[in-house]
């Protein structure tokens, strides 16, 4: 049986700063904006060619906003990405070279905390 996630919930408390953060920001695709009611609001954006989306929640209430930690994205340059970050504004750690990969991590305005991880290469683990 195959299982794929799909969807990931980023709990925020202003859905506009964080549309501006992870698509302006991070270069996230908006996929869905779509306001329900007076009280929801449904937002679901998407990393360049990832499969899963994030839905920015603001109105469920089932996580405080700030609170989705280690949520972690493959990338194939580190660097590249470390460097497409900043140059958007997105503050970030330095590259953190570990035996098990080489790591970038940052947080939204809320501290929803994002690691970026580049596998190691054949052979030099």
């Amino acid at each position: 049986m195959d299982v794929r996630i799909e969807l990931l919930t980023v709990p925020v408390t202003d859905v506009d700063r964080a549309i501006a953060f992870y698509v302006e920001g991070c270069g996230f695709a908006l996929d869905h904006d779509v306001r329900v009611d007076d009280a929801t609001r449904f937002v679901q954006v998407t990393p360049p060619g990832s499969a899963c989306s994030i839905m920015l929640d603001s109105f469920t209430g089932t996580m405080p906003p700030g609170s989705q930690k280690g949520v972690q994205c493959v990338v194939a340059d580190v660097d590249a990405a470390r460097a497409d970050l900043v140059g958007r504004g997105v503050a970030c750690t330095e590259v953190d070279e570990q035996p098990w990969g080489r790591f970038v991590f940052f947080a939204d305005p809320d501290g929803n905390a994002w690691a970026l991880q580049e596998l190691p290469r054949e052979g030099s683990r």
